[in-house]
């Protein structure tokens, strides 16, 4: 067990259409995610198989907090080790990120929905 993430895209019909990232215990990125769906008024007790939709404005701000660093710490049981830090995994899921980033843009651009989901 532990935190599996997935990032992908659906047309406007609902239909995924495609995977664009898939992250194993990222914790740093799934605490960026729970807050932007706690900003978003998301009362789920549980941020476990959660979706949260990603617009443009979230990508562009998840690509700022990710090249400046500033991921959450964030714990939990299954979550592995922080990935929040400086260390080479945590360099290497923050590249990982920020390709997301740059594909997540393109499918806006061809209006297709982004978004995030996890299950732990």
């Amino acid at each position: 067990m532990g935190l599996d993430q997935f990032a992908y895209t659906r047309d406007a019909e609902g239909e995924q259409i495609e995977e664009l990232k898939y992250w194993r215990k990222h914790n740093a990125l799934h605490g960026w995610m729970e807050m932007l769906y706690r900003i978003k008024g998301g009362g789920a007790s549980m941020f476990n198989g959660v979706e949260v939709e990603l617009d443009f404005a979230a990508i562009e701000q998840l690509e700022k907090c990710v090249s400046e660093g500033n991921l959450p710490h964030t714990e939990g049981f299954f979550f592995g080790a922080d990935s929040s830090g400086d260390d080479e995994r945590s360099i290497y899921l923050r590249e990982e990120t920020l390709e997301f980033v740059a594909k997540a843009k393109k499918a806006l651009a061809r209006g297709e929905k982004v978004y995030y989901d996890s299950s732990w």
